[in-house]
């Protein structure tokens, strides 16, 4: 016998040996879109293509999801302020804030409000903004003047008007938000952090960042929901309650959280949650009202008198009926009370059946999905739809369905919205657009929204096709909180027995 061989055995030749199996690599901790969104992997051809199946995710020293989200957010900001900083002298002339597609409500109101003289909002002058929103802009004026002090103390002061660096410092403020707003969506994406670049690169943050004080209320909103997702009650109540006082559409998540805290049996969450955000809700605007009653109660007089804004569905059928609908022409100061009866019953409406589907759905719909059910619906059929109201809907939007081309799609649309806005506003007389182009695009965007609307309704329906429970097996609700994992308590019909779905290849 020869030394090495195997001896034989009888039953034919020596079989050779097995080979090692490949070894398969580690399945990555999160999410690669480049493997799982057919927009970003057209998009990563223009550098080389899609992740690679042996790449290390979760590697990076410095360049984390994290990182390179707020870098995009800032690349998008800056230029935001290149877009904005044609009007921010408010050098108007021309009508160069409807013609560079700049105009911003910080630069007129500045004298309007008696800014520029020293005037604080509500103890000088009324202001039709919540209480927090007007505290931005104090704080706005006390930086740039403080600024323009110094800068004139050290001789280095240019001729330049005070509405420039107020108007500086507001947009400085904003993006402070800005990337608040990109810190706290990339704590509610669990494992898919590269979702968030669907909000640092958004067309709407580039068209709307700084044409109003919007991103502190969505900010304060986007951490409050992620207080909530790490099972802090009394901060998110706290948070919420900020929100609601630089803007009141916070109040619509209270209702969601009801809605959903109800089916799971969590309503004592809930209570602690409202409590807490009344306190801080209170705590901001009790002061203000006991020193100023009449110019802290403006803002609701001004919202009860405010008729139907150009972007509104109101208005279109307002201007078909040759203003013959609802309260027909109104003299100055009177109540628009028949468009805010039907505005108040179809919101009613609105918000039944969004409480319909969360008792109604298969599985408990996630939070975000549910918000961005009810604050699209709110803004589709309120009589007041300014364009930057829009931003309000970017985080749910991106937490509620995070697919490109219809987040796209929509924000497309929007940026349309703003364009012929702008133009409209120019008139034809200065080679603006007439009012039909206006409301094709208002159209437009209203069928996008739909259109979202319906995809995430979808997604509730059939909760396997939920490309977030697909992406994290075994998670119900990323930005659930109390609620992921809970037990149903309350339902319309029985929940559908739940197969964990296939993990998708990233």
């Amino acid at each position: 016998m020869t030394e090495g061989r195997p001896a034989p055995t009888g039953r034919g030749p020596a079989t050779a040996p097995r080979p090692f199996p490949a070894r398969r690599p580690p399945r990555p901790d999160r999410v690669v879109p480049s493997w799982v969104d057919p927009v970003v992997r057209q998009a990563s051809e223009a550098v080389g293509g899609p992740w690679g199946r042996h790449a290390a995710t979760g590697r990076a020293l410095f360049w984390t999801p994290l990182r390179v989200c707020l870098m995009f957010t800032s690349v998008v900001l800056a230029l935001a302020w290149l877009k904005q900083a044609p009007c921010a002298a408010g050098d108007w002339s021309g009508s160069r804030q409807y013609t560079h597609f700049c105009y911003s409500d910080a630069v007129p109101l500045f004298g309007l409000y008696g800014l520029d003289q020293g005037a604080l909002p509500y103890l000088d002058v009324r202001v039709e903004y919540p209480v927090l929103t007007g505290g931005l802009m104090a704080v706005a004026v006390a930086l740039s003047r403080a600024y323009d002090g110094a800068a004139e103390a050290i001789g280095v002061l240019p001729d330049l008007p005070a509405v420039q660096s107020y108007t500086a410092v507001t947009c400085l403020l904003l993006s402070v938000c800005a990337l608040l707003v990109t810190r706290a969506t990339l704590g509610l994406t669990g494992r898919r952090p590269w979702d968030t670049a669907l909000v640092a690169l958004s067309p709407l943050l580039f068209v709307h960042a700084f044409t109003n004080w919007d991103l502190l209320a969505v900010a304060l909103t986007t951490f409050g929901m992620l207080a909530w997702a790490r099972s802090r009650p009394v901060v998110a109540g706290a948070l919420f309650g900020l929100a609601i006082a630089a803007k009141f559409y916070p109040l619509l998540l209270l209702g969601v959280l009801f809605a959903l805290c109800l089916r799971a049996g969590r309503l004592r969450q809930w209570a602690v949650t409202v409590g807490t955000a009344t306190l801080a809700w209170a705590a901001v605007n009790v002061p203000v009202a006991l020193a100023a009653p009449e110019e802290w109660a403006w803002f609701f007089v001004f919202s009860r008198e405010r008729r139907a804004n150009p972007e509104s569905i109101w208005n279109m059928l307002l201007q078909a009926s040759g203003g013959q609908l609802f309260d027909g022409p109104l003299a100055e100061g009177e109540v628009p009370s028949v468009l805010n009866t039907v505005v108040a019953v179809v919101m009613l409406a609105l918000a039944a059946g969004v409480a319909g589907l969360a008792l109604a759905a298969p599985l408990r719909p996630r939070l975000p999905q549910l918000a961005f059910l009810l604050l699209a619906g709110f803004l589709l059929f309120n009589k007041v739809w300014s364009p930057q109201f829009s931003l309000w809907l970017l985080p749910l939007a991106v937490l509620a369905r995070p697919r490109w081309r219809s987040l796209l799609l929509w924000q497309a649309t929007e940026v349309l919205v703003w364009m012929l806005t702008m133009l409209h506003y120019l008139g034809t007389a200065n080679r603006g657009v007439e009012v039909e182009w206006f409301f094709l695009a208002v159209g437009l965007r209203d069928v996008a929204l739909v259109v979202l609307m319906a995809l995430v309704v979808r997604d509730v329906l059939r909760p396997d096709d939920d490309v977030v429970r697909a992406s994290w097996p075994g998670v119900d609700d990323p930005a659930g909180g109390p609620l992921d994992g809970a037990r149903d308590v309350v339902a319309l019909r029985r929940s559908a027995p739940h197969r964990d779905p296939v993990p998708s290849p990233g």
